[in-house]
Formats: C-alpha cells, sequence, structure tokens
C-alpha cells in the first residue's frame, strides 16, 4: 500500500511539474511537495533496506539452522529400507506354516490313533463276547461230560458183572463136567435102551460163544461210542482252548498296541503343547518387536511433517520476503525514476 501511495504522489509531483510553468506561486508549493516526498521516500527506503538486512540475516541464519539439521539429522529423515526384515519375516511365516502343518499332522495322527484306538475296542469287546460264548459252551459241556463218565462207570461195572458171570458160569460147567466124568468112570454099567439125549456140552459152547459174541460186539460198540464221545469233546476241548489262547493273545497284543497308542498320543499332545508355546512365544516376540519398529516409524514420520510443516513456514517466509524484495525495487526503480525526472 506504501508503494501504491508512492506511485500516487509521484504522480501527482508530475502534475505540479507541469502546473509550475503556470505560476510562481504553485512552483514553490510543488517544490516543497517534492522534496517532502523524496524525505519520505528515503525514509521508507532506509527503513525497508534495514528490514530487508534484518530478514537477510534471519534468512541466512535459518538456511545454516537448516543445513546443520539436515547434516545432523538429514540421513536418519530418508524412507529406512526394511528389505533386510523381509527375509527373517519370510522365515518366520514359513516357520508358522511349518509349525501349523506339523499340528495339523498331529491331529491327523490323533484322530487316526483315536479311530484304531475305537477299533481295537470293538474287537477286543467282540473277543470278549466270544470267550464268554465259549466259556458258556464249556459250561453246557461239562453236564454232557458228566453224564459220559456216569455212563463210562455204568458200562464198566456192566462189564465187571458180566466178566463175574461168566466166571461163574465157566466154573459151573467144569463142575458139570468134572460130576458127568466121575459118573462115566464108575463101576456101575447100566444099558439104556433110550434115545440119546442132546449135548450138553455142545450147547453150552454154543450159548458161551454166542454170549461171548454178543459180550464182544456190545463191549467194541460201547467203545467205540465212548471213543468217538471222548474225542469230540477233546477236540472241542482243544478248539476252545486255542481260541481262548488265541483270544488271550489278541487281548494282550490289543492292551500292548492301546498302550502304545496312548503313549504316542500323549508324546504328540505334549509336542502340540510345546509348538503352541513356542508358537506362541515366537508371535510374542516378533509382535513386540513390529511394535516397537511400527513406533519408530510413526516417530519418524512425525518428525517429517513436522520438518516438512517447517520447511512450508520458511517457504512461505521465503516468498514473503521475495514479494517484499520485489516491491522494494519496484519502489526504487520509481525512485530512481523521481530523482531521474
Amino acid at each position: 500500500l506504501g508503494f501504491s501511495s508512492g506511485g500516487i504522489c509521484t504522480r501527482g509531483v508530475g502534475g505540479g511539474f507541469s502546473r509550475a510553468s503556470a505560476g510562481c506561486g504553485d512552483g514553490i508549493l510543488l517544490v516543497n511537495n517534492e522534496k517532502a516526498t523524496m524525505q519520505n521516500l528515503n525514509d521508507r527506503l532506509a527503513s525497508y533496506l534495514d528490514k530487508v538486512r534484518l530478514l537477510e540475516g534471519d534468512n541466512a541464519d535459518l538456511e545454516c539452522k537448516i543445513r546443520e539439521w539436515c547434516a545432523k539429522v538429514g540421513p536418519s529423515c530418508e524412507p529406512r529400507d526394511y528389505s533386510c526384515f523381509h527375509k527373517e519375516i519370510e522365515d518366520l511365516q514359513n516357520q508358522i506354516l511349518c509349525a501349523a502343518m506339523e499340528t495339523n499332522k498331529i491331529l491327523l495322527n490323533i484322530d487316526n490313533n483315536r479311530m484304531t484306538a475305537d477299533d481295537f475296542r470293538v474287537k477286543y469287546e467282540t473277543e470278549c463276547g466270544l470267550r464268554q460264548n465259549v466259556d458258556a459252551d464249556i459250561c453246557n459241556l461239562r453236564p454232557v461230560l458228566d453224564q459220559l463218565a456216569s455212563c463210562k462207570t455204568d458200562l464198566q461195572l456192566q462189564c465187571e458183572a458180566l466178566t463175574e458171570e461168566m466166571c461163574c458160569l465157566k466154573m459151573n460147567h467144569e463142575e458139570e463136567t468134572n460130576c458127568l466124568r466121575k459118573q462115566a468112570t464108575g463101576d456101575v454099567s447100566v444099558e439104556v435102551n433110550a434115545c440119546p439125549g442132546p449135548d450138553l456140552r455142545k450147547i453150552l459152547e454154543d450159548l458161551r460163544c454166542q454170549y461171548e459174541t454178543l459180550m464182544e460186539r456190545n463191549r467194541k460198540e460201547t467203545e467205540q461210542w465212548y471213543a468217538c464221545k471222548v474225542e469230540e469233546v477233546n477236540l472241542e476241548v482243544i478248539t476252545s482252548s486255542q481260541e481262548i489262547e488265541s483270544s488271550n493273545k489278541q487281548v494282550t497284543e490289543l492292551r500292548r498296541q492301546l498302550q502304545a497308542s496312548e503313549i504316542n498320543v500323549q508324546a504328540q499332545l505334549t509336542m502340540k503343547e510345546n509348538l503352541e508355546s513356542s508358537l506362541a512365544e515366537t508371535e510374542c516376540r516378533y509382535n513386540k518387536y513390529l511394535a516397537e519398529v511400527q513406533s519408530q516409524i510413526s516417530c519418524v514420520e512425525q518428525r517429517l511433517a513436522e520438518i516438512r510443516a517447517e520447511m512450508e513456514c520458511q517457504n512461505q517466509e521465503y516468498k514473503t520476503l521475495l514479494d517484499v524484495k520485489c516491491r522494494l525495487e519496484q519502489e526504487i526503480q520509481t525512485y530512481h525514476c523521481l530523482l531521474e525526472g
């Protein structure tokens, strides 16, 4: 505004010079006005020059401070290179993926072991049911075995009775034979004209042969029947004992496999807990590290924002100084024109 008014005063001075040729009184007034204007311009020029020198000194100080600050903090203001952490982050991500895969494998193995244990449990229950059935069959066969033993005892008694009876018949036969022989060797001779009687010896021999044949046949049939029954019972007992022994072996093997599976499951669970704790610790540690890095980045960004604000403010002041300088140059140019005029 001062420069504009100066321009207006200049134009007023020009008008005064043109009117000075008209009269002497007006010329004196115009000379006085020109002197006042020149004095005013000189004062304003001196004040502006002082202000310009002061602003140039402040600007030089600010430039020195900016250069010092850039020399001191400039390298840290540059964007940091985090590419060195990318490898470590990728390794951690790969470790996390591997740990997740191992966890899935462990869970799959646990499920498989649980299914295997369930299968073994079902087989064990089935074998227990079969064993109970075999025990029940054995209990049912014991009365049959007792009955066969009683039949055997009865048959042995009958054989003994028949043997005693045969011995008695033999003794009676021998006594009768001896009596007949004694009668045949006596002194009395009796002639009897009668039909010949039946041959008792032949009849007894036939009866004895028939009886012995019948007894032998009955004995063989009884022994065969008894042997067949005993063989069947022995086969059933052997089969049952073999099945029981195989069932016991299978139960023992299943118990051993179940214990091994439980130990394996416990070991896998312990490994899983250790991996989870290690993973949680790693995640916590790197989360803290990332939080620290993020806080450092935030601080650096905040400092950059402050530096940018300061630079914008300095740019604004610099533009203001340039504007003031331009106006001063214009006023100086006007002053030179007035002096030349």
